[in-house]
């Protein structure tokens, strides 16, 4: 069978003009990908060339094509309003209302995003996971899952891969499994197939208009299925469960708290839980046994959700025993809780994905529950979030902490009000507004201020003891995301003697 969706945009798109705005990880290979198509492209990017990363994809696509249109600076949407494009693809950062963008939609373009077409060509079952914590980990196990029971699986979407350059490649008898976030959803239109929602908390208020905003974003991952659709939800997130009443297609329910999924309002719903120490999958009221809690390989409560999760969203596709051989085999995915390596006696771990208080919370409970004690490292851009409990959280596992990010005040503040009398350190690096790592005459102030957050930390754990970076915020005070945080930490790390 063919995909005659996509042939029909193929048609349509060969000679249109088309705008792309952002030259980033996901719009590079879509530029490449609508030049290849015969469409007549303009980029356009807020930074310039003097910027390095874009300076290496717009030297990339000039290898491609002598042909694609250049709009870079601060006026780069300004100069797109005296032309007419047919298409318009926009970053996942930037609002549809945006006074650019409608201008350009009322002369007729089609305002949509990247991932937008992909939902709406891809001939394949979509498995969708968005929320606000465990996303990575839970998109990666369903796709783990479908793998290990032999189907041909796609992974993309904010893991890291656009897959819509990919799509003539997708076959109907393929499973894709994307990672979606609140960005990517906002203004979605298109539904997947079967959707997870892991949780949802307070975060990108930085970006929402508000907190509702930011709920209704993940809600049309689903919004619109029709009855064969499926949506998984967390029955411990209130907010979560109450999406139930939306839901269109059949729902399933997951919580480690048996509880949760037994509330006297969702009696007819599937659910997995966990009891006696076990995973296990309930539909009409027959029980199946997955696997035991103490089977799963990676730490942490929050693990076991997520498995029981992915598990709920691929039952009708896989084995019991094969979902237990992926719990005892899957090792995580980097940036969380991730061991870097033991020296003296003291094991170092790297969590950058911890760019909110509720993900550092649930890295310190994970740590808590296997005894962990020793010291973090701390720090990033605050989105506008609640930072209650994570002082009680921190000081849990760690009484020596180094702060270096523009949050640090948040942070300080939250631990002493939830100190309760423990004993702890505090030891703030400066944080300088401006110092970017991406930028040649400022990288040795970020390389060097994490240089002496490790140096203390290696200075103050004990032989036994963690170090610990959970950053508690983004990387966008002083990286360009989060894995480029990471990756520079571990290897500091690994330069130690």
């Amino acid at each position: 069978m063919g995909n005659y969706k996509f042939d029909d945009f193929e048609k349509y798109i060969k000679g249109r003009k088309a705008a792309v705005i952002g030259i980033g990880i996901s719009n590079t290979p879509l530029i490449k990908w609508l030049v290849s198509l015969g469409a007549d492209v303009t980029a356009c990017d807020k930074m310039t060339e003097d910027d390095p990363v874009l300076s290496k994809n717009i030297a990339l696509l000039k290898e491609i094509s002598n042909d694609i249109k250049w709009s870079l600076g601060e006026s780069y949407l300004t100069a797109l309003k005296d032309e007419h494009y047919d298409i318009v693809f926009k970053t996942p950062k930037m609002r549809f209302e945006t006074p650019e963008l409608q201008a350009l939609k009322e002369k007729g373009s089609i305002l949509t995003t990247e991932m937008e077409l992909f939902m709406n060509l891809c001939p394949a079952e979509i498995f969708a996971i968005t929320g606000s914590d465990g996303k990575t980990t839970t998109t990666t196990l369903t796709a783990e899952l479908l793998k290990k029971a032999g189907y041909k699986v796609w992974l993309g979407g904010n893991i890291g891969t656009p897959l819509l350059d990919r799509i003539a490649e997708i076959g109907p008898e393929d499973k894709v499994v994307l990672e979606l976030s609140s960005f990517q959803l906002l203004g979605m239109h298109t539904p997947a197939d079967v959707v997870i929602v892991t949780n949802v908390t307070e975060n990108h208020l930085d970006f929402h208009k508000g907190y509702d905003e930011y709920i209704q974003a993940k809600v049309n991952a689903f919004r619109n299925q029709g009855p064969a659709g499926k949506v998984i939800l967390n029955a411990g997130c209130d907010i979560t469960y109450d999406m139930k009443d939306i839901a269109r297609g059949r729902v399933k329910l997951f919580s480690a708290d048996k509880e949760k999924v037994m509330r006297t309002d969702s009696p007819l719903y599937p659910r997995a839980y966990t009891q006696d120490g076990r995973l296990v999958y309930e539909e009409n009221g027959i029980v199946s046994d997955i696997c035991g809690i103490n089977e799963i390989f990676i730490p942490g409560l929050h693990n076991v959700e997520n498995f029981l999760a992915a598990s709920c969203a691929v039952i009708d596709y896989v084995k019991p025993e094969d979902i237990a051989y992926v719990a005892r085999n899957f090792r995580g995915v980097p940036h969380r809780i991730e061991l870097i390596r033991e020296l003296d006696g003291v094991k170092w771990y790297n969590s950058s994905i911890d760019t909110s208080p509720n993900r550092s919370i649930n890295t310190m409970n994970a740590l808590a529950a296997r005894n962990e004690k020793g010291v973090l490292i701390c720090g990033g851009a605050d989105k506008k979030c609640k930072y209650d409990n994570l002082g009680d959280a921190i000081l849990n596992v760690c009484d020596r902490i180094i702060i270096y990010g523009s949050n640090a005040g948040f942070v300080t503040d939250v631990i002493a009000k939830e100190a309760n009398g423990r004993q702890y350190e505090i030891y703030r690096i400066p944080d300088k507004e401006g110092d970017v790592y991406e930028f040649p005459e400022t990288r040795d102030n970020v390389v060097n201020a994490y240089k002496e957050a490790i140096n203390k930390a290696r200075e103050w754990a004990k032989p036994g003891e963690i170090v610990i970076m959970s950053s508690i915020g983004t990387s966008y005070d002083h990286f360009r995301h989060f894995e480029h945080r990471g990756d520079m930490f571990r290897d500091l790390v690994n330069e130690l003697e």
